[in-house]
This record gives structure tokens, sequence and C-alpha cells, in this order.
């Protein structure tokens, strides 16, 4: 099948294995590699030099720039954004003398609907991060992430909120703010806030 006939773009150097599944709409630049079992949603942008591993699930709309490796154990919900050469690792202890190359060996790291990682950042395995969470750019994240939480730092730490629109939120003096998308949110506590239906 050539690449006019097929549902998703794929430019003339990159590779898409037998296996992979890639929805409508989608896009791969100049030398990427979509692994045997992976799975893409549709209308998302994987930039130059991208690596999808087999048994990674990436939702719809998810935007991943150059030089991003997403290893199995990883999942990205929808609209999520993965700055250029940003970093996901799998394995908690990895060795060369001692390989671990079993799926029982990767510990698993969820990226949650709408969250942004910024370039250069490094999410260390087994962490959340849940909606609408901002990571920095260079940030080192060890530990999960609260949702709408903008995180900086090596490690990273808490040091704002953000709206889903992409709004600072300001909660001095209010409990509630509302973005410039017209979207309230709550605080909750120092650690947690909600957005209102």
């Amino acid at each position: 099948m050539t690449t006019t006939q097929l549902p998703y773009f794929a430019h003339e150097s990159a590779y898409v294995d037998d296996g992979a599944s890639i929805g409508h709409g989608t896009r791969i630049w100049h030398f990427s590699h979509v692994m045997s079992g992976a799975v893409i949603g549709e209308n998302c942008s994987l930039g130059q030099n991208v690596m999808i591993a087999g048994g990674v699930t990436v939702g719809h709309g998810v935007k991943i720039q150059n030089n991003v490796s997403v290893y199995e154990g990883v999942i990205l919900e929808d609209y999520v954004f993965c700055g250029p050469s940003m970093v996901f690792t799998n394995v908690r202890t990895p060795r060369s003398e001692f390989p671990r190359n079993t799926r029982a060996d990767y510990a698993a790291t969820r990226v949650k609907r709408g969250a942004s990682i910024g370039a250069n950042a490094t999410i260390v395995c087994g962490v959340t991060l849940h909606e609408g969470a901002f990571v920095a750019a260079g940030a080192v994240v060890t530990r999960d992430v609260p949702a709408y939480a903008v995180v900086a730092g090596v490690p990273a730490r808490q040091v704002g909120w953000m709206s889903a629109y992409g709004d600072i939120l300001d909660f001095s003096g209010a409990a509630t703010v509302t973005d410039s998308a017209g979207h309230t949110y709550q605080k909750i506590s120092d650690t947690e806030i909600r957005r209102l239906p």
C-alpha cells in the first residue's frame, strides 16, 4: 500500500512497522520509527526522529516534537504535548550487565489528557502526570504531578497552577478563578484544584 492510500501521512524516510495501528489524519515526519504493536490515535503529529515503541498507546490529538522516544510502558492520553528532546524512562534500575527486558521490569508512566511536557524535561518512570499538568522545560519529574499543576526544577516542584486553556491561575484571595476561555477552577487545597462543570 502506498503512502497516498493510507489514512495517515508518513514521510518517505519514516519507518512504520507492520502491526502498528495509526489513526486517520496523523502525520509522521522525517526519520521517525513506529514499531509493531504501537497504537496511535487520530490527528497526531510525530516530529522528526521520534520513536514509538511496541506496546505504547498514544491518544488522539497528541503532539510529539522532534527527538522524543516513547518507550514501552508509557501511555499518552488525548491532547498530550511532548516538547522537543524531552525524555521518558521505563526501567527504574537499568543495568547493562543485567538487562531488564521483560514487561514485568517496566514501570508504567501515564500522561493524562491535556498535559504538557516542556523541552528537555525528563519524566522518570512510574509517575502519573494528571489532567492538564504542565512540566516546565528542563524539569526532572520524579513523582506524580496533580491535575493542572505547574512544576519546574530539578527535581521538579510545584510552582503554580495552569488552566487547560493555558492561563496561569492565581488563587490568592479567591477560592475560584475563571480563565480567559470561560472555564472556572476551584481550589480544594494547596495540592488540589478542580475544573467546575
